[in-house]
């Protein structure tokens, strides 16, 4: 199996059982070893009390990314510390995308960056994921 096949095979599995990303109305737009970019559209229950949308969506989107992408392997990564700097608002009706990087991997640890963007490419987050592999199969 080509590593592509396995980053196709091992997200599909992931989101059989993942109906958090659903209830966001994730889309997966690509997987690649490695990497991964999602999309959803931010809907009225999403927003917050100032009528925007809620900080811990961009956040839940781009942490989808980061597992989409660090599990890519087929081996389960598991997150050790994130962080998320907000750019913009976000609005009800708005699409916004998170596009995950893996930056560095040293065997154990895995580094990713996390660009969440709305469909005009204004940048909304940038989100910073920290992995452990753990080097144990997806079952």
């Amino acid at each position: 199996m080509t590593e592509q096949e396995m980053a196709e095979k091992t997200v599909k599995k992931m989101l059989k059982h993942d109906g958090f990303s659903a209830w966001l109305g994730i889309e997966t737009v690509e997987i690649h070893p490695g990497s991964a970019v999602l999309r959803m559209k931010i809907r009225k229950e999403m927003l917050n009390g100032f009528n925007i949308c809620h900080g811990g969506i961009p956040y839940s989107l781009a942490d989808s990314a980061l597992a989409f992408a660090s599990n890519s392997d087929g081996l389960i990564s598991l997150s050790l510390e994130n962080s998320i700097t907000y750019l913009s608002k976000i609005n009800e009706g708005d699409v916004i995308t998170a596009t995950c990087n893996e930056v560095s991997s040293s065997g154990k640890i895995a580094v990713y960056e996390i660009l969440v963007q709305k469909s005009d490419s204004t940048k909304v987050a940038f989100f910073k994921g920290l992995v452990y592999k753990t080097g144990k199969e997806i079952s």
